[in-house]
């Protein structure tokens, strides 16, 4: 469907259906697809990292969800040789390879962490935003595990915790930070093309009514706030407000959302995690639609039953025109990961393992299909 048609039936679709109609990008699709054997064993990598000796398997499975693979975890694990370390005598204990464990250890600096954290904290309408939600990005925002010792405790003069009166033995990160002081610079505003707020960069085949560019250039030539300017929090409160404004409120939300995406290390993140900050970022539009309405300058995929967005610009034939240590390290992790056991024979053998070498050979990329039901 062309985008006026979906722009003309917005009203009658339901969530579901927005999204399966977008326009798909394989590229991208590809994309998610190689690292769909990484997110679901994320957090199985960071026991062991955490662990200084080998973790029994049977200690993991108590502590840990391991639905990897329809034939168990077990089998998931032995499918990739080159990053789980499984050693006999039994109980099975696990460890990373050395390999694996040098990749998991590349992060931000301190200074580095903070500084994103500043100006996530700094886009948020009351300078705040609830811990659990930067939990749940930390890996997207390339922050140590332990950025709460390593990070907010050593930056006084930025960062303050304090107990969330809405929801009990929770807290809220807050930023002390002077704003008469802070000079940010949204990422947009460095590539922002002439005349026009947001670069552009539709996929291949993707069709543009005359109409729609009409459109498309009046939404760009809207005035909006940006993401560090100051918004009154009053704005967007009432549900009648006018079509010009509503149209304004969602120009921020994407500004909002352009420069989150830029903070992260491979410029890409779940929705669902993305929104934990919508109330916070003073965002009051769905952000689901906000990425399906402006397919030139996000792509949402929905692979592996989660909808993941990337930001279309920072991204060249598949590949980050702006790589750094951080993505460079997951990258060849997910490399690590996509080799399983090619090339390594009957890998974990000794192990006493139970599917024999002519069941390993003929292992092929659908097993891990079922990635996609977690």
């Amino acid at each position: 469907p062309t985008p006026m048609t979906l722009l003309h039936a917005r009203g009658k679709t339901t969530a579901a259906q927005h999204v399966a109609a977008r326009h798909l990008d394989h590229t991208f699709e590809k994309l998610v697809a190689s690292s769909l054997p990484l997110v679901a064993a994320s957090p199985l990598l960071d026991a062991l990292r955490a662990s200084p000796e080998p973790l029994a398997l049977p200690d993991l499975a108590r502590r840990l969800p391991l639905r990897l693979h329809r034939r168990g975890p077990l089998h998931f694990l032995r499918l990739f040789p080159r990053v789980f370390d499984l050693r006999p005598p039994l109980p099975l204990s696990l460890s990373l390879t050395a390999p694996a464990a040098s990749l998991l250890a590349v992060a931000s600096s301190p200074d580095a962490a903070a500084r994103t954290l500043h100006r996530l904290l700094a886009m948020s309408t009351s300078r705040s935003v609830p811990l659990r939600a930067v939990f749940r990005v930390w890996r997207e925002l390339a922050l140590p595990d332990d950025f709460e010792d390593s990070v907010v405790a050593q930056h006084p003069h930025l960062f303050r915790l304090a107990p969330n009166p809405a929801e009990p033995r929770t807290h809220v990160l807050h930023l002390v930070a002077d704003p008469a002081k802070e000079e940010f610079t949204p990422a947009v505003d460095k590539k922002r093309p002439e005349k026009y707020a947001f670069r552009l960069q539709f996929p291949p085949g993707f069709r543009l009514a005359k109409e729609y560019r009409k459109k498309v250039k009046e939404w760009q030539l809207l005035p909006y706030v940006g993401p560090y300017e100051v918004v009154d929090q009053k704005v967007g409160a009432s549900k009648r407000v006018s079509k010009m404004a509503r149209r304004k409120m969602e120009k921020r939300a994407v500004g909002i959302a352009h420069e989150f995406l830029s903070l992260t290390v491979e410029k890409m993140v779940e929705v669902e995690k993305f929104s934990q900050f919508r109330k916070w970022f003073g965002i009051d539009v769905n952000v689901r639609d906000v990425f399906l309405d402006h397919p030139g300058i996000f792509y949402l995929s929905a692979k592996g039953k989660r909808h993941t967005v990337f930001l279309r610009e920072a991204y060249d034939r598949g590949k980050l025109v702006e790589p750094n240590d951080v993505s460079e390290a997951r990258r060849k992790l997910v490399e690590l990961m996509l080799l399983r056991r090619h090339g390594l024979g009957n890998a974990n053998s000794n192990a006493n393992m139970s599917s024999s070498a002519n069941a390993d050979a003929k292992e092929s990329d659908d097993d891990l299909q079922e990635l996609e039901l977690y």
